[in-house]
């Protein structure tokens, strides 16, 4: 990953072989790593639920596999998809997305809760696989723009310059209004002195490109006036009525009409820095095909798409008395297909779903997972329970992983100039509040230590940076002299974020 991909929730990239189409970008990514090393790598994030890091540890692995399989066997060979049963707040999403993450691939979570049936007003499944191509496509277009990125800087750089300094005509030579807008905008002064004859008007023109550059790089031209062309198209708005709605159509309407209507040319006044970054999407577009993305983005999808499936228990349930059930049955029906393999249409053409990893989550706390129907029960034949959360776990949780939030406090206020730390007791007594919050009231899991952290900072993150200084050190009086009315008060629904 490099510094200009973004995280997302999302934005992670996928590891392809060598052999297959596409190239071999990220392959290095988890090809190296064992099971038992990717559950290491997962540790260093996720505290407990040892039996599913070890599922899609093993999942993962499979992929790697099955991509070396002679050709007349890997396509019979399919993912196990993964069904994890546990309270909220225990690690579910959390160890779907890292997994990703870890193998660059590509991702997506959604709430099963939020589907209907097809054929009636809401999102349809399949829309699942679109919003899974989407991100595919932006994360293989991001790969090939970082490595494209100097090249196009450096046609950015060329384009500027002759914004500043425009090209000479065949017959030209440097005119007095040039001269003089090098000498009195840009501090360019002229080495030819007026005495002598005028010199090759292009040799001159290159020792004031070359000035140019340097004030450039130095950024000291980065606040001058330019002139860019901009292209745009004007859209009519058009309202299309869809019981899938309209993000969901497989035609792009958008797309189609901006192809239909002639583009309009416009040219504007910007500062350096702006035209810049105009400049720099339109090199970028120029170097990459988009072609080539989304063939490989399909690919990608295809053989290393993820797709976590959060709350499946919601759909679980007894059939509705009377009327269709469109939110519950009706959509594990439409799951059906999609998770055992079938076709979808998007607007980058057919996406095959039959090596796509589907980890479904749910609390199922109401319903069990025997309340699926039989049908979607066996396409998810792998089940791992998660734990509920201790108060040893909400310790090593507040310390271990390297997103921990007590150094993620400690970081933030390091930026106003202030040192906080956590002795050992306070931690303990938070971990210690938290799960006994947790008992008292409904078990949220980690997302409790958010609450109890936000509650015992209240005032030190309000007067930083006014009152606040220097060195701030956290202590188990401290903990309990500003989180006993947490744990005093009944009424703790104020306290939940």
């Amino acid at each position: 990953m490099t510094d200009r991909e973004q995280p997302t929730g999302n934005g992670t990239t996928t590891a392809i072989l060598p052999e297959e189409p596409g190239g071999a970008a990220g392959e290095d990514s988890y090809e190296a790593l064992t099971p038992r090393q990717i559950v290491s790598e997962l540790d260093k994030y996720i505290i407990g639920q040892d039996d599913a890091k070890r599922a899609v540890a093993i999942a993962l692995r499979n992929r790697w596999r099955r991509l070396r399989v002679n050709e007349d066997l890997r396509d019979e060979i399919l993912p196990n998809n993964i069904i994890m049963i546990g309270p909220t707040g225990v690690g579910k999403t959390e160890i779907s997305r890292r997994l990703a993450r870890l193998a660059d691939a590509p991702f997506v979570k959604v709430e099963a809760s939020k589907f209907t049936e097809v054929g009636y007003v809401g999102r349809d499944v399949e829309s699942i696989i679109r919003d899974l191509m989407e991100i595919s496509v932006n994360m293989v277009r991001q790969e090939w723009e970082d490595e494209v990125y100097e090249q196009a800087e450096g046609n950015v750089e060329g384009r500027v310059l002759d914004l500043l300094l425009p090209p000479l005509k065949e017959t030209d030579e440097p005119s007095p209004e040039i001269r003089r807008y090098l000498v009195d905008r840009l501090g360019v002064a002229e080495e030819t002195p007026a005495s002598e004859p005028s010199q090759d008007p292009r040799s001159q023109r290159e020792r004031s490109r070359d000035k140019l550059r340097k004030l450039l790089a130095d950024g000291k031209l980065e606040d001058r006036k330019v002139e860019v062309e901009t292209t745009s198209s004007r859209m009519p708005f058009i309202e299309v009525l869809s019981p899938m709605g309209m993000e969901d159509m497989d035609i792009n309407v958008s797309e189609m009409l901006e192809e239909m209507l002639p583009k309009r040319r416009k040219r504007r006044q910007v500062t350096v820095a702006e035209a810049r970054r105009i400049l720099l999407q339109e090199e970028l577009n120029k170097l990459i095909d988009m072609d080539e993305v989304v063939n490989e983005a399909i690919y990608r999808t295809e053989n290393s798409g993820i797709v976590f499936l959060d709350e499946i228990d919601k759909i679980a349930g007894e059939k509705a008395p009377a009327g269709p059930d469109v939110s519950r049955e009706g959509v594990q029906r439409d799951l059906l297909p999609i998770v055992e393999g079938s076709n979808v249409q998007t607007k980058y053409g057919l996406i095959r779903t039959d090596h796509v990893l589907f980890i479904a989550a749910g609390a199922f706390h109401v319903s069990k997972p025997s309340d699926l129907i039989p049908e979607l029960q066996g396409r998810f034949p792998i089940r791992v329970e998660l734990k509920s959360l201790t108060a040893a776990d909400f310790e090593r949780i507040l310390t271990e992983p390297r997103n921990a939030l007590t150094l993620q406090y400690e970081a933030m206020l390091e930026t106003e100039g202030v040192k906080l730390s956590f002795t050992n007791s306070a931690v303990v007594e938070i971990a210690r509040i938290a799960a006994e919050v947790n008992e008292q009231m409904e078990n949220i899991g980690a997302r409790r230590l958010h609450t109890v952290m936000t509650r015992l900072l209240d005032d030190i993150l309000f007067d930083v940076p006014e009152v606040e200084s220097g060195e701030v050190k956290i202590d188990a009086s401290d903990v309990v002299d500003r989180l006993s009315e947490i744990v005093g008060d009944q009424d703790l629904r104020k306290y939940i974020l």
